[in-house]
């Protein structure tokens, strides 16, 4: 954290830290602010009473936040992952290789020819070449997209069959980026990811699932909606080192069991759903993708409660 906000520093950017019931109750960094569930309760926003404690998706408060001092682009993290030392702020228009076909994309293995797969992807298809092979892949090209996320070297965010069969240190190898064309699916997380506004009421993580499972979830929906604006995740080679917390394996196995049975099929949920074209569209398609999931049974009813306060949240920052 005292690197990444010496680099931050130089380009007059802040870290805005959301704390929860183990704290912090301090945050001893000159570029940080931090926000206490205290000071939580005190922020402008409907969701502050409304999400549950103990839950990462208390990151929500600090989207709305930065998003209220006008931040042109938020890069989001965690505590464990430090910028490498080819970690620089990013831009809107970014280099990559297109991926043009549909369905499942594991980005880890195009950046490496070891097993691997990023957490979230459907595990009977973690040996498929035709998931990270193309006989026909075009040349990089410049292009936009709101929403980019970095690997991350020695602590890779995998699943926890990965961490339980294949643990050890792990470095991806350097390549050009990869932008998945509408109509790829790649999970994405929450620890080395890029958000420019076009994306941001897409930032939303969901409450009423488990810790393992929110911001995948959530790139899923996130993915959909950037269809319609004809656009896709880029995937940038190792950004960042996760020196990672301590994690009980079972326990994140247990929380992601419902990833395991149900991610092909809230990618098919949402593939399936019809939604409007255009930017004027992204927080109506948002909400269409709550429903859709809630109606299948992904999500209890209670998500859209909190969906429609964050929509109203984001409406009130945004003007």
């Amino acid at each position: 954290m005292r690197r990444l906000g010496e680099i931050l520093a130089q380009t007059n950017s802040r870290v805005i830290v959301i704390g929860d019931r183990k704290g912090p109750a301090r945050f001893d960094l000159a570029s940080a602010d931090l926000f206490t569930l205290e000071q939580q309760a005190a922020l402008p926003h409907l969701l502050a009473e409304k999400l549950p404690t103990g839950h990462y998706s208390r990151k929500n408060l600090g989207y709305l936040e930065a998003m209220r001092r006008r931040a042109a682009c938020i890069y989001e993290t965690d505590d464990d992952n430090m910028p490498a030392d080819n970690w620089r702020p990013r831009s809107l228009a970014t280099s990559a290789r297109p991926w043009v076909h549909d369905g499942w994309v594991n980005t880890y293995r195009c950046f490496t020819e070891q097993l691997i797969w990023p957490r979230g992807f459907p595990l009977r298809l973690i040996n498929d070449p035709a998931t990270f092979q193309s006989k026909d892949w075009p040349p990089a090209q410049t292009l936009e997209s709101p929403i980019q996320q970095g690997l991350a070297d020695v602590a890779p965010d995998v699943d926890a069959v990965w961490r339980l069969a294949l643990d050890r240190e792990f470095y991806f190898q350097p390549g050009p980026s990869l932008w998945l064309a509408p109509g790829a699916w790649c999970p994405f997380n929450s620890q080395s990811t890029w958000w420019w506004p076009a994306a941001y009421p897409l930032l939303y993580l969901p409450s009423y699932c488990t810790f393992r499972m929110t911001d995948i979830w959530r790139s899923f929906i996130a993915q959909r909606c950037l269809w319609e604006l004809g656009q896709g995740v880029v995937f940038h080679a190792a950004e960042v080192v996760q020196q990672r917390n301590a994690h009980d394996f079972l326990r994140d196995f247990e929380d992601e069991i419902p990833g395991y049975l149900n991610n092909e099929k809230i990618a098919d949920c949402l593939t399936r759903l019809k939604l409007r074209p255009g930017l004027g569209a992204v927080m109506e398609n948002l909400t269409t993708c709550y429903e859709g999931l809630v109606q299948a049974g992904f999500l209890p009813a209670d998500e859209l409660t909190l969906v429609k306060a964050w929509l109203k949240d984001f409406g009130n920052v945004k003007h």
